[in-house]
């Protein structure tokens, strides 16, 4: 799979700039957003080759943007990694049932970011 572009999500200014400068400087396109339902309306028009997305956010969170994805015909074949401070095996697991495809806990060095995409490529 050729990785084109993109989307991050995080409700954290500090986590969604250092997220986005660690794959743009990788050489990869990155869309940005704040909040899971805004993840869900960019997902479809980006049409993203993966998408980094934390857990906890008001609103909607990760989980539930993750099955709202995976529902839905137009973006349930983008892979989703989730990039969260909740690092209990129940929370890996849960997130594989979501539907995730990996998982990495903060903090975060951007080996451990860059290594998520090994498996795509």
């Amino acid at each position: 799979m050729v990785i084109n572009k993109i989307l991050v999500v995080d409700d954290s200014p500090a986590d969604l700039k250092n997220i986005t400068n660690i794959l743009s400087e990788a050489g990869f396109l990155v869309v940005p957003v704040n909040n899971g339902k805004e993840a869900i309306q960019r997902a479809k028009i980006e049409k993203p080759s993966i998408i980094f997305m934390d857990i906890v956010m008001p609103t909607m969170d990760g989980f539930a943007t993750c099955r709202a994805l995976a529902g839905d015909e137009d973006t349930k074949d983008i892979p989703v990694i989730f990039v969260t401070s909740k690092n209990q095996k129940a929370d890996r697991l849960w997130a594989q049932m979501q539907g995730a495809k990996g998982f990495v806990t903060k903090p975060y060095s951007p080996d451990e970011i860059i290594d998520q995409l090994k498996a795509f490529r």
